[in-house]
């Protein structure tokens, strides 16, 4: 078993930045494929970026490619999203992920963290 635990949540101006983290604990860390996913009020949850198992593949969604960059430590069983640019759109709560299958497609995960709330707003 994995559990996630997110932090780095809050209130940000527009065209400010964030980081969020995503620890894990239980097994090992760099076995799993990593993705964050947002979901907005009143929207279905989306895929933002996942990050190969060693970090050597990445992806974006189109609406936060060149803002956001994802990254993840395998020593420190942390993953991380560094936000940049922030948009009032960019408001959802958002979830790191592990799974198991190799590729960066696809929102079938085996684990999901709580969230942790970004609001971007002046």
């Amino acid at each position: 078993q994995v559990q996630l635990v997110e932090s780095g949540g809050g209130l940000v101006q527009p065209g400010g930045s964030r980081r969020l983290s995503c620890a894990a604990s239980g097994r090992t860390f760099s076995s799993y494929t990593m993705g964050w996913f947002r979901q907005a009020p009143g929207k279905e949850r989306e895929f933002v970026a996942a990050v190969s198992r060693g970090s050597d593949s990445t992806r974006y969604a189109d609406s936060v490619k060149g803002r956001f960059t994802i990254s993840r430590d395998n020593a420190k069983n942390t993953g991380y999203l560094q936000m940049a640019s922030l948009k009032p759109e960019d408001t959802a709560v958002y979830y790191c992920a592990l799974r198991l299958a190799r590729g960066l497609y696809g929102s079938n995960y085996d684990y999901w963290g709580q969230g942790t709330q970004v609001t971007v707003s002046s």
